[in-house]
């Protein structure tokens, strides 16, 4: 008999507090780790400047956002500073069954809902290495005006007091580091028994395979 082992696709879910570097870390990622897809999430709000239809987000308008909710096409959604984002499952899902791992980002409260429908994935969680640097990147971005700025660095100090409900936790103050530790983390847990599937198969006899082809061993 011989033993193989067949795996599961895993999904990702890299999260941090806003301004705490999960897209920067994702898309790096990406570009190093082979095997990995990458599920956009749908948001709501407008592009920001240099972002991609389908590679950054899928932009929508809320009207369509309201009707994927009526359909229950997400895996969650949620509101956050006043804008709608929400992960679809078709597009995790199609990957996954490419035998694909699937990384995606997401806010705290988008990662625990994913980690709730989805017990089996794998939720990593940024930490800044200090609230001083995650202002100053949120105000270093100027994408958002003093009020949501303001808006999310208030909800920062909640998202890190979150961190424990992740598996893993890292502190993104070195982006190799991270990037480094990240992939160790991927490559411990697509050999974990939970995304195993463990084949046992019969290998044929010389007799077996002789009589497939109509010959037979000589006794003589």
């Amino acid at each position: 008999m011989s033993i193989c082992l067949e795996r599961s696709g895993i999904l990702f879910v890299l999260s941090a507090p806003s301004g705490g570097g999960k897209s920067s870390v994702l898309g790096a990622l990406l570009k190093r780790m082979d095997g990995l897809g990458y599920s956009a999430s749908v948001t709501s709000r407008p592009p920001r400047p240099n972002e991609k239809e389908g590679v950054d987000f899928h932009f929508v308008s809320i009207e369509e956002f309201q009707r994927l909710i009526e359909r229950k096409e997400f895996y969650e959604w949620a509101q956050v500073h006043g804008n709608l984002y929400g992960t679809r499952k078709s597009t995790v899902d199609d990957l996954l069954a490419q035998g694909l791992d699937v990384a995606m980002d997401l806010d705290v409260q988008g990662a625990c809902a994913i980690k709730g429908m989805k017990p089996d994935s794998v939720t990593i969680f940024l930490l800044p290495p200090s609230m001083a640097t995650l202002e100053e990147r949120l105000r270093g971005r100027d994408t958002d005006d003093e009020e949501v700025v303001r808006l999310r660095i208030h909800g920062a100090a909640d998202e890190v007091a979150s961190c424990r409900l992740f598996d893993y936790l890292l502190v993104n103050d070195d982006l190799d580091a991270v990037i480094a530790e990240i992939t160790s983390i991927i490559r411990a847990e697509r050999h974990r028994s939970i995304h195993q599937r463990l084949l046992v198969k019969d290998e044929p006899s010389v007799e077996k395979i002789l009589a497939q082809k109509g010959l037979a061993r000589s006794t003589a």
